[in-house]
Formats: structure tokens, sequence, C-alpha cells
């Protein structure tokens, strides 16, 4: 049986589930539920987002969903949102630049079951930008998420950078039918466009790739840009996982004291 996946605009909890046992616990008997089921991860996405011929079965997506979408087609999810995802794993990306361009560096926090489990920094640039940092995070992600479905984990991740999203998931589609030309000129940071976009084609119907907004205390994604400044200051060119000793838990309340990026 192909595999489906179920959008939820009104319910116990709203969201994309991947599985009807858990879409069904969100609408049976709930009063005026609205949800469908879509045959691959990016309809879902674009349905549940409001950006999409198909509707809700009402005929039109819910208000409050277009409400929370931006008009460049990036929806931005809340804490709460985020909270209420059937996902087994959530991956959180920030990079930092100072000045910008200037030292650069990227941050990532991983949460299993959702516990914080994982967190990473490096990719450290002398002389980069706030979206060279942004897109590194983003890639080394991904590959996260990749290793992550191999083991059949659902996975979400959570980005702040809107350029970083499209680049990938929009943007690079038609760059690529293009010969990687755009008529207005450069496609700045190209090559590592390719690289990303190449790794998307592999997981984009297993993996989400979602936006949050920075610094409206989203845990994960302030944990990540406590990474980015941890990577600045290191100096990092590598990627290094932060917490090697995985018995001893993590101080998120020192993290989050730390200079924020």
């Amino acid at each position: 049986m192909a595999k489906k996946f179920y959008v939820v605009w009104q319910g116990r909890q709203t969201g994309i589930f991947t599985d009807w046992i858990t879409c069904k616990k969100q609408i049976e008997k709930f009063s005026g539920a609205k949800y469908k089921s879509f045959p691959t991860l990016d309809e879902a996405q674009a349905a549940f987002s409001g950006n999409s011929a198909s509707k809700s079965p009402s005929g039109t997506a819910p208000s409050s969903v277009k409400k929370r979408t931006s008009a460049n087609g990036v929806k931005t999810y809340t804490a709460k949102e985020i909270s209420l995802m059937d996902i087994n794993t959530k991956i959180y990306t920030d990079g930092g630049c100072e000045p910008n361009p200037g030292k650069a560096g990227s941050g990532i926090a991983v949460y299993r079951a959702e516990k914080i489990d994982e967190l990473w920094y490096g990719l450290y640039d002398s002389y980069g930008t706030n979206n060279t940092a942004e897109l590194n995070a983003l890639h080394y992600a991904m590959r996260i998420a990749d290793h992550e479905t191999n083991k059949d984990q659902s996975v979400a991740i959570f980005c702040d950078s809107k350029y970083s999203i499209q680049c990938i998931t929009q943007w690079a589609v038609n760059w690529q039918k293009k010969g990687w030309k755009k008529p207005s000129g450069e496609i700045k940071n190209l090559e590592l466009i390719k690289k990303m976009f190449a790794l998307y084609q592999v997981i984009k119907n297993k993996v989400q790739i979602l936006h949050v907004n920075g610094h409206v205390g989203v845990e994960g994604n302030e944990l990540a840009d406590r990474m980015s400044i941890v990577a600045i200051q290191s100096k990092e060119a590598g990627f290094k996982l932060y917490n090697e000793d995985k018995n001893a838990p993590i101080d998120i309340k020192a993290l989050l004291s730390l200079r924020a990026g």
C-alpha cells in the first residue's frame, strides 16, 4: 500500500501525520474536524500552509492557517505547533556571522523523543555571511535527517532562515532547469546549494523542512543559536559534537545564559 500523509487543519492536534491511526485520534468525534490525505509530503506541506490548490474538505484552508502563512509562501511554526507534531526526531538549525560578512559559524540542536539529545557546532569561516552559515547548518541537518530516516524515524528540520529553506525547497528546482542560472544575475552560494538540492531530492518525501522564527523563545532554536556562537568563538572548522559525553545531562539553563547571536 502506498504511503500517505495526513493533514489535520482542525482537530485535537493540528499538523501533518504520517499514519492514519495517529490522524484518526485527532479528528474522531471532534466537532468541525478538517483533514485530508495526500500522496506526498510536499503536497501535504503545501496544503497545510495554505499554498496549494488542494484544499481542506470544506473547499478552503482554514483562515487561521492562511493568516500564519507569509506572503512568500513559507509558513512560520510556533513553539506550540511544533510541540504538537508527532515527529520522532526534531532538528533545529542556526547560523551566525559577526559582522556580516565576517566570522561565521553554524549550530544544530537535535531532539529525539522530545528531549534534547545532541548539540553540534562548527563550520567556521573567517570570512563568511549569515546566509552561508545558515545554509551550512541546514546542509548538515539534512545529512543527519537522512541518517535518521534510514532508521525509520520521522524527521522535521526547523530553520529560522527563509532564504535557506526557499533556496532548497522552492527556487533550486527552476535554477537547475535553467542550467543553474537566473535572469536577475548570479546565484550566490551556488556550489553549496547544488549539493544541498541533490540531497533534498533523496529526502524530500521523508523529511519536513520548516520555518521557525529566531529569538522568540523556541528552545531548540535558541540552543542552535548558542552553538553557532560557540563555533565562532572556538573557530572550529569541522562540525563537532558539543556534548561528547552522552551520559552527562545537557545543562540547558547554562547554555541559554550564554551570549545570543
